[in-house]
C-alpha cells in the first residue's frame, strides 16, 4: 500500500511513451474538455487553464524551429493539467507518508489512489508519444528526478530496465531526466508552465 499509488503513477506515465493519438473529449478532476486536430495536425485542447504565462524571449533560427515549438507548446497544454494533477498527487503522497499515522495515511493514499485512477487511466492511453515525452519532462523538471530512478525506487531495477527499452524503441531514454539547454525549445515550452504544488495545512484531515 506504501508505494502503491506512487507505482501506478510510474505504469501510467510508462504508457504514454507508445500511446497513440486520437480526438474526442478528455477528463481531467471530474469535467470534460475537448480537443480537436488542427490542419497542421496539432492537437489543440479547448479549455481555459490557470498558472500559464508567457515570459521566455522567443527567437528562433529557423521556420523548423518555430514549429517545433509551436507543436510543443501545443501539447504542452493539452498535458499541462495532468501534469498538474500528477504533482498534485506526489506531493500528498509524501505527506501522508511522512505526517499521517499509519491507518490516516492508508485511507488518504486509497482515496488518492481511486482519483488517480479516475484521472489518468483513460486519458494517458489518448497521448501521442511526443506529448507523452513532454508530460514527462514537465513532472521530471518538477521534482528533480529522471523517470527511470522512480520507476526504480518504487518497482526495482528490472522494471525501470524495461520501461527504459521501451522507451528507447520510440526515441526517448527516462534515464537521463530533464537537462535544461540540452532542447532550446523545451526549455522555452516549459518555462510558461508551473506544475509545482504545496500541500495545504489542512491535507489529510
Amino acid at each position: 500500500m506504501k508505494y502503491l499509488i506512487l507505482s501506478s503513477l510510474i505504469i501510467f506515465f510508462g504508457t504514454s511513451l507508445t500511446a497513440q493519438e486520437t480526438g474526442g473529449y478528455t477528463r481531467v478532476n471530474d469535467q470534460y474538455y475537448k480537443y480537436m486536430i488542427d490542419d497542421c495536425g496539432d492537437t489543440l485542447i479547448v479549455a481555459s487553464l490557470e498558472g500559464i504565462s508567457i515570459s521566455s524571449l522567443r527567437a528562433f533560427e529557423n521556420e523548423d524551429d518555430y514549429r517545433r515549438y509551436r507543436r510543443y507548446r501545443q501539447y504542452a497544454l493539452k498535458v499541462y493539467p495532468y501534469a498538474v494533477q500528477a504533482i498534485r498527487i506526489f506531493r500528498e503522497t509524501e505527506y501522508a507518508l511522512n505526517n499521517l499515522s499509519n491507518r490516516e495515511s492508508k485511507r488518504y493514499i486509497r482515496q488518492l489512489q481511486r482519483e488517480l485512477k479516475d484521472e489518468f487511466a483513460d486519458p494517458l492511453k489518448n497521448l501521442s508519444k511526443t506529448q507523452g515525452l513532454i508530460l514527462i519532462k514537465m513532472i521530471e523538471r518538477e521534482l528533480d528526478t529522471p523517470m527511470y530512478e522512480l520507476i526504480k525506487d518504487l518497482r526495482g531495477g528490472i522494471t525501470a530496465t524495461y520501461w527504459n527499452t521501451m522507451g528507447k524503441l520510440f526515441g526517448h531514454s527516462i534515464k537521463d531526466g530533464y537537462i535544461k539547454g540540452e532542447d532550446r525549445i523545451l526549455d522555452a515550452v516549459l518555462d510558461d508552465f508551473n506544475v509545482s504544488y504545496d500541500v495545504p495545512a489542512a491535507a489529510g484531515n
